[in-house]
């Protein structure tokens, strides 16, 4: 039997708890590269099929080309799982433990592979668990 891909985890369940996703989303944000804002986000999402993708923002001196923790978390998925990936959720957290929702451009991300997504992030509220139509009401897809 081949080993599992060491950047992608198989959930126990086919319905990973948000409390484990925040979890695997706080080891991501520990990996982020955020020398100038200071800023580490981590994000995990929980594909259908029951896998988690870890992902954190990567800042660079040219700031147009810095990628958000959600970006790379899909990046890393389509990457490993193709073009036809399917996100059930994803959870949002930074390392200050201060609210952080997706931003515009990881909204969009996120709606092209789960328009039925479920959202957890930190907002002034306490923790908010959202549908991404939600977050971003009038998200599109081209196909």
């Amino acid at each position: 039997m081949p080993k599992p891909k060491p950047n992608r985890a198989k959930s126990e369940s086919r319905r990973e708890s948000p409390a484990a996703l925040i979890a695997a989303a706080r080891l991501a944000a520990k990996n982020a590269y955020a020398p100038y804002s200071k800023f580490k986000v981590g994000a995990a999402l929980l594909t259908v099929s029951g896998e988690v993708f870890p992902g954190c923002n990567v800042e660079n001196s040219s700031y147009g080309v810095t990628n958000c923790a959600e970006r790379t978390a899909i990046f890393s998925a389509v990457s490993q799982l193709g073009p036809k990936l399917e996100i059930r959720a994803i959870a949002v957290v930074n390392a200050g433990n201060t609210p952080c929702a997706p931003c515009g451009v990881c909204r969009q991300a996120i709606y092209e592979f789960g328009p039925d997504a479920t959202v957890f992030f930190l907002s002034a509220k306490g923790w908010e668990e959202l549908p991404i139509a939600e977050l971003l009401p009038y998200g599109f897809r081209l196909k």
